[in-house]
């Protein structure tokens, strides 16, 4: 075969063994893109950790996006633990679902924290608001995600009262402040701080 014969039969050829793949041939180049990825911000099915464990049934507030979402947590509390008591074992355990590394399917949906490690929670100092919660970096010290993140938390569980507020004081003597979670906080916690208007202590 000569030179002339060869270029003309390879298209054919090329043609052939496409057609013996499966695959229809065409004149027009196409690009479909990447592989699909899973839909941000979305998880495929509850955490098998969360679905195993036992505690009471909690929400915690992740960051995904530039928003709040919450993932199932459970917390652990004693029974017959006073009402007092409660409250704090329920904030201790929901700051460390906070702190706690997302889970790999949590990563790969984009969530993540900002809730530091190592942070804990008390009760109400001396005239304090009984309801009041102590935590061990004072809340103007925390940066917007890790605050909005505590607040929406803690204010809709059993820590709190469960109106979408709560009462949050540092180590120090400074008086309480009464913080909410709005749908705002919730939609740009970079940018929007918790509303906040201080408690009288007595």
């Amino acid at each position: 075969m000569n030179a002339r014969r060869a270029l003309r039969a390879a298209p054919a050829l090329g043609l052939l063994l496409l057609a013996g793949c499966g695959i229809r041939p065409t004149e027009v180049p196409t690009d479909f893109g990447g592989a699909p990825s899973r839909v941000p911000c979305s998880l495929s099915q509850p955490e098998l950790s969360t679905q195993g464990a036992r505690g009471v049934p909690v929400q915690a507030f992740l960051l995904c996006g530039q928003s709040l979402v919450t993932v199932d947590r459970t917390v652990r509390v004693p029974e017959g633990t006073a009402d007092a008591r409660r409250r704090v074992i329920v904030a201790q355990g929901l700051l460390g679902q906070l702190a706690a590394p997302p889970s790999a399917s949590e990563k790969a949906a984009g969530y993540t924290t900002h809730v530091p490690g190592g942070l804990t929670v008390t009760g109400p100092h001396p005239h304090d608001p009984e309801d009041t919660l102590r935590l061990s970096t004072a809340p103007a010290d925390l940066n917007s995600y890790a605050l909005a993140q505590i607040v929406c938390t803690l204010s809709d569980s059993a820590a709190a009262e469960g109106d979408g507020s709560v009462v949050l004081g540092g180590p120090g003597d400074t008086r309480p402040r009464h913080y909410e979670c709005t749908e705002d906080v919730r939609s740009h916690p970079a940018t929007t701080k918790p509303p906040s208007t201080e408690v009288p202590t007595g």
